[in-house]
């Protein structure tokens, strides 16, 4: 089996689960746990703490972080190897960043042990100053490769990639976002140097395939898709090459599952988005094959 062929396999993904006790559950029989990786992961929870009310007109009772912590814990005692990741727009939404500036959705995502997150454009609006005091909680990095903020106070306080191992499984990670002029009041993102997240998306997948990574995941704050020619989650699947899974945010799309796209290369792309406050936790289980893995050949599993 060719790398990349992997995405053709079926796929194990509840892209639109929603917060409740009915788990997706899985027998790996005599399988390595160890060449098996759960990525969790959330988009635009915009400062939703506490669940929908009951008497909610959409989401009666939905969402809420304590929830989420049950769920994500869960599925922590039943698997090994288990990802947390954001794709942005952490802040804005309620009172509770109006009163505490993002400080308190930072140590919530602490909390629930986030591995890895990038920056939303709402995660601007307490400003750049805001976002590095609210950081200062976070314990865990984020990514944001196409915004070059030299000459701003977030110089320092962000990553361009990071690479984490699970088990057996080495997975590089990196975060494209949106063009903030005109979305964003300019005196929130100031000198913030914005670059095309396709040339950027390449030059960091590239990068992070030369390390070596099994895995190489995109966290894209640039929207699941558009009618014009912006720059979107499909579009960037199709332009570039070496990027396995986007994991989306921008337009709260709720996916029921994820979207398979070809890259530049003829070769599939999963990007997946579970559209906001919460709502929901998307999964996807995947397996590495023992037997290839020196080829860096990878097999999704259901």
């Amino acid at each position: 089996m060719e790398r990349r062929r992997f995405l053709r396999n079926s796929v194990v993904v509840s892209g639109g689960l929603i917060l409740s006790p009915n788990l997706l559950s899985q027998s790996w029989g005599k399988r390595d746990p160890k060449n098996k990786l759960t990525i969790l992961h959330t988009n635009d929870t915009h400062s939703n703490i506490d669940p929908f009310p009951e008497n909610h007109s959409k989401y009666p009772g939905k969402g809420g972080v304590a929830r989420r912590y049950e769920m994500i814990q869960k599925i922590r005692s039943e698997e090994e190897n288990v990802l947390l990741l954001d794709a942005g727009d952490i802040f804005q939404g309620t009172p509770y960043f109006n009163k505490f500036g993002g400080v308190l959705e930072m140590k919530l995502m602490s909390k629930l042990g986030y591995d890895v997150a990038t920056m939303g454009n709402h995660d601007f609006d307490g400003g750049m100053d805001g976002f590095v005091k609210a950081k200062q909680y976070a314990n865990f990095p984020f990514v944001c490769s196409n915004y070059d903020f030299k000459n701003t106070p977030i110089d320092g306080h962000t990553e361009e990639v990071k690479i984490i191992k699970k088990g057996n499984v080495k997975i590089g990670i990196f975060g494209v976002g949106v063009e903030l002029k005109g979305l964003v009041p300019d005196t929130k993102f100031g000198e913030t140097v914005y670059l095309d997240p396709i040339e950027i998306a390449n030059e960091r997948a590239e990068k992070l395939k030369k390390k070596g990574c099994d895995l190489i995941i995109c966290l894209s704050h640039l929207g699941y898709e558009y009618d014009s020619e912006k720059v979107s989650d499909r579009v960037l699947a199709q332009k570039t090459s070496n990027i396995h899974l986007i994991i989306g945010g921008h337009t709260h799309t709720f996916l029921e599952k994820p979207t398979e796209e070809v890259n530049a290369n003829g070769e599939t792309v999963l990007i997946n988005q579970v559209g906001w406050a919460g709502i929901q936790l998307g999964r996807i289980d995947f397996e590495f094959d023992t037997r290839l893995f020196s080829k860096k050949d990878v097999l999704v599993v259901q």
